[in-house]
């Protein structure tokens, strides 16, 4: 797997990953300097090559002077993500996001707001891939992200370990009615088809968030960064 991005870099070489070697632009200027400094620190072997070598090694050529070749994503489990709640948890379950831009800015706002984890189906969504750890600005390097055949499936083990399961949809309660308080899973739907019906009947509530716009929707990680962060607020 290629890593891309000087967030996504930096974030990489302050995780146990095993990372390969890391190509740097020549004559490298600012946080690239700081990027080679770690992977010297690191052991990490580095290559100093012309641009041209870096455009070739990217498919969309927004490398911003860096690429690392690492070994491909790992994904945890769902008991891994279980395992590291003690109380008040936060856990994200995105049901259909198959916009890589959507999953990383998700893994972003999760890992930001120190949810325990994300969880993905593995079909029907994206998948954790280059891109998605570049848009997450390396934010998937440091929260588990686990993959499971079944996302209603997921829900039963979550409200096992003592989770309120709580989908985010246009039509529900206002968020700022809700309680919040104890363990939180958090269910965000698809870019056009929102949570599904069989999996929102599974939730114990449905909320919402108030739009005072002519828009009736909000982009899934926009709406999910503001429905994390009331639970961070509820729980400070």
């Amino acid at each position: 797997m290629k890593i891309q991005g000087r967030n996504a870099v930096l974030e990489l070489l302050k995780t146990d990953k095993s990372i390969d070697k890391i190509l740097i632009e020549k004559n490298p200027q600012g946080s690239l300097n700081k990027i080679f400094a770690e992977a010297r620190k690191s052991g990490v072997r580095v290559q100093f090559v012309d641009k041209r070598a870096l455009d070739k090694e990217s498919e969309d050529k927004r490398h911003q002077g860096v690429i690392a070749f690492t070994t491909d994503f790992k994904y945890a489990s769902l008991d891994d993500i279980l395992g590291s709640t003690e109380k008040n948890g936060l856990i994200i379950l995105c049901d259909g996001i198959e916009d890589v831009h959507n999953l990383g800015s998700v893994i972003r706002v999760a890992e930001c707001a120190g949810a325990n984890g994300v969880i993905i189906p593995s079909n029907n969504s994206a998948s954790v891939t280059e891109a998605v750890i570049r848009i997450s600005a390396g934010a998937a390097q440091h929260i588990p992200v686990a993959k499971v055949n079944s996302i209603n499936r997921a829900i039963d083990e979550l409200k096992k370990a003592n989770y309120w399961l709580y989908a985010l949809e246009a039509d529900g309660k206002s968020i700022y009615e809700a309680d919040l308080s104890g363990n939180v899973a958090l269910v965000i739907g698809g870019e056009d088809s929102g949570v599904r019906r069989l999996t929102r009947e599974k939730c114990d509530f449905t909320l919402s968030l108030p739009l005072k716009g002519k828009v009736n929707s909000l982009n899934a990680s926009v709406a999910l960064g503001i429905a994390a962060y009331e639970v961070v607020r509820r729980k400070l």
